[in-house]
C-alpha cells in the first residue's frame, strides 16, 4: 500500500494546527504568575488558587482519550472547530470572572476545549502528511508543545506588566477566531469510516478514572501519598480504569482496543512518552522553585531562565534535525540517546544547583536536546502503531501519557524533595506534615539564632533538590535504556500487530485518504 496523495497546503495547515496547540499548552502554565493578583483581586484562598490551576489540567487530561475517539467518529475538522469554539468561550468567561468559583468553572470549561485541540491537531498531522514527512511534522508539533509549556510564565508575566490579570485569557480570543477561519478554509475533513456505535460507558469510565488518578498525583506533593485526599481518589481512579480495561476487552466496538498493548512498538513507545514528560516536567518543577525561592528570581525572570530548555527543543525540531536523526537511527536508538540525555541534564542541574546559574543552564540545554530527540520518536511510534483511521484515538493516548508523565514527574520528584528537605532540617525547624521553604524560612527568622537557622534551611532545600534530581536522573537513565532497547527489538521483529483493523507494519500504517 502507498500513502494517500499529500495535501498541497499541508505545511500551511501545520502552521494553523501549531497556533491552536500553542495557545492550549500556554494555558497550562500561563496562570502561575497571576496567582498573587487573583488572591488580591478576587480574594481567592490558597485552596481556590490551587483549583484555579488544576481544574484546567484535570478536565483536559480526563477527556483526552474520549475527545480523540469522538474526533475519529464524528470528524476531526469538526472536532477541532468545536475545541476552538469551547476554548474561546471559556477564555472570555475566565477573563471576566468575578469570583474564584466562576474562574474555576470557566477554566474547567477551557480544559474541555483543550482536550479536543490537543488530540485533533496531532490526528490531523497524521492525516495530511505522508510517511516520509510525518516525523518532521510531528517534530514541529512536539517543538511547539514544548515551547508553549515553558513560555507560559514569560507570556503571563509580560501581560501582567501591561494589563490586568484577565488579559492573559483575552489574548486567546483573536487566536481562536483566526484559527477557526483558517481551519474552515484550509483543513480537510476526515473521520473513521467504520467507527461503530459510540462507547458511552467506556467514555465515562475513562474520564472518571483518569480524573481520579491525575487528581491524586497532582495533590500528592502537598497532601502526602498516604493521606486520604490522595489515596481515595487515586485508588478509585485505578479501580475505574481497571473496569474500563475489562469493558473494552469484551465489547465489539471498543473506544480503545486493548490488543494495542500487545504491540511491543506501541507499549514501549508509550512508556518512553511517560519518561520524556516525567523528566521534562519534574526538572522544571524543581528548578523553578530553586530559582524563585533561593536565587530570588521573579516568576517572569524564572521563566526566561528556564526557556533555554524549550529553545533547544524548538531548534531540534523546527530545523528538522530530530526528524533526520529519527530517519537514520529509528525510534529505538533515538530514545536510547534522548532519554539518557535528559537524565544527564537532570543530574548536571542537580549537581550544580547552589553553585550559580551556569550549571543549571548546561543541564537545561542537555534536557532540551534529549526531549528534542526522544519526544518525536515516541509520538511517531505511537501514532504509527495505530491505523490512520484511528488517529484521534492515538493522539488521545499520546496526550494522556504526556499528562500522566508530567504529573508523575512533579509528584515523585516533589515528594523526594520534600522528604529530603524535611529530614535535613535541624530539630528547631521540624514541623508536622508538609513543609514549604518559604514557611520554614519565616519560622527560622522568628527564632533565636535566626541567621544560622535560615542558612540551615536553605542548605536543606538545596540538598533535597539535588538529591531528588539525581534520583530522577537514575530512573530516567535506566528507563531510557530499557525502553530504547525494546523499541529496537520491536523494529527488528515488526511488532506484533493485533489491532482489530487488521495486521499492518508498525512503521507503515494503513493509508486512509485525508478526505475520508
Amino acid at each position: 500500500m502507498t500513502d494517500p496523495e499529500p495535501h498541497r497546503r499541508r505545511w500551511w495547515i501545520l502552521g494553523v494546527l501549531s497556533l491552536s496547540l500553542l495557545t492550549v499548552v500556554l494555558d497550562n502554565t500561563v496562570l502561575n504568575v497571576a496567582l498573587p493578583s487573583l488572591v488580591r483581586d478576587l480574594g481567592a484562598s490558597t485552596a481556590e488558587t490551587q483549583w484555579i490551576v488544576n481544574s484546567y489540567s484535570l478536565s483536559q487530561a480526563g477527556l483526552l482519550l474520549t475527545a480523540g475517539n469522538a474526533a475519529d467518529r464524528y470528524g476531526r475538522k469538526r472536532a477541532l472547530l468545536f475545541g476552538l469554539a469551547v476554548f474561546g468561550l471559556g477564555s472570555a468567561g475566565a477573563a471576566f470572572s468575578a469570583t474564584p468559583i466562576q474562574l474555576i468553572l470557566t477554566r474547567a470549561f477551557m480544559g474541555i476545549g483543550g482536550s479536543f485541540l490537543m488530540t485533533t491537531t496531532l490526528a490531523l498531522v497524521m492525516q495530511i502528511f505522508p510517511d516520509a514527512e510525518r516525523p518532521r511534522a510531528i517534530g514541529v508539533w512536539a517543538g511547539v508543545s514544548a515551547l508553549g509549556f515553558t513560555a507560559g510564565p514569560v507570556v503571563g508575566g509580560f501581560m501582567l506588566d501591561h494589563a490586568w490579570w484577565g488579559s492573559i485569557f483575552l489574548i486567546n480570543l483573536p487566536v481562536a477566531a483566526v484559527s477557526i477561519v483558517a481551519v474552515i478554509l484550509l483543513v480537510p475533513e476526515s473521520r473513521n469510516p467504520t467507527g461503530g456505535r459510540p462507547d458511552l460507558l467506556g467514555a465515562f469510565l475513562s474520564v472518571a478514572g483518569m480524573v481520579g488518578i491525575v487528581y491524586a498525583v497532582v495533590v500528592s506533593p502537598e497532601k502526602g501519598w498516604g493521606s486520604g485526599e490522595t489515596l481515595v481518589p487515586g485508588l478509585a481512579g485505578l479501580l475505574l480504569m481497571g473496569v474500563f480495561i475489562q469493558w473494552e476487552r469484551h465489547i465489539s466496538h471498543p473506544m480503545l482496543s486493548m490488543s494495542l498493548f500487545r504491540d511491543r512498538m506501541f507499549s514501549f513507545a508509550a512508556a518512553g512518552g511517560i519518561l520524556v514528560a516525567f523528566g521534562m516536567s519534574g526538572a522544571l518543577f524543581l528548578l523553578t522553585q530553586y530559582l524563585q525561592f533561593l536565587d530570588g528570581f521573579s516568576p517572569i525572570k524564572a521563566g526566561f531562565a528556564t526557556a533555554p530548555m524549550a529553545a533547544t527543543v524548538v531548534v531540534f525540531n523546527l530545523t528538522g534535525f530530530g526528524a533526520r536523526v529519527l530517519r537514520r537511527t529509528g525510534p529505538g536508538r533515538a530514545v536510547m540517546v534522548g532519554v539518557p540525555l535528559i537524565a544527564v541534564g537532570t543530574a548536571t542541574a542537580g549537581f550544580f544547583v547552589g553553585y550559580g546559574y551556569w550549571g543549571i543552564l548546561v543541564g537545561l540545554v542537555l534536557i532540551g536536546s534529549g526531549v528534542g530527540l526522544a519526544m518525536p520518536a515516541v509520538a511517531n511510534s505511537i501514532m504509527t502503531a495505530i491505523s490512520r483511521t484511528r488517529a484521534g484515538t492515538g493522539a488521545g493516548v499520546n496526550g494522556t501519557l504526556q499528562e500522566l508523565g508530567a504529573s508523575l514527574g512533579v509528584a515523585v520528584l516533589g515528594a523526594l524533595l520534600s522528604a529530603r528537605f524535611a529530614s535535613s532540617l535541624p530539630d528547631a525547624l521540624q514541623a508536622e506534615g508538609h513543609q514549604s521553604l518559604p514557611a520554614t524560612l519565616a519560622k527560622a527568622a522568628a527564632l533565636p539564632g535566626s541567621a544560622a537557622l535560615v542558612e540551615d534551611a536553605r542548605h536543606a532545600f538545596v540538598s533535597g533538590l539535588s538529591t531528588s534530581q539525581l534520583i530522577g536522573a537514575a530512573l530516567l537513565l535506566v528507563g531510557g535504556l530499557v525502553v530504547g532497547r525494546n523499541l529496537r527489538r520491536a523494529e527488528r521483529t515488526g511488532g506484533s500487530r493485533t489491532e482489530q483493523n487488521g495486521p499492518q507494519s508498525p512503521r507503515s500504517p494503513s493509508p486512509a485518504n485525508a478526505h475520508e
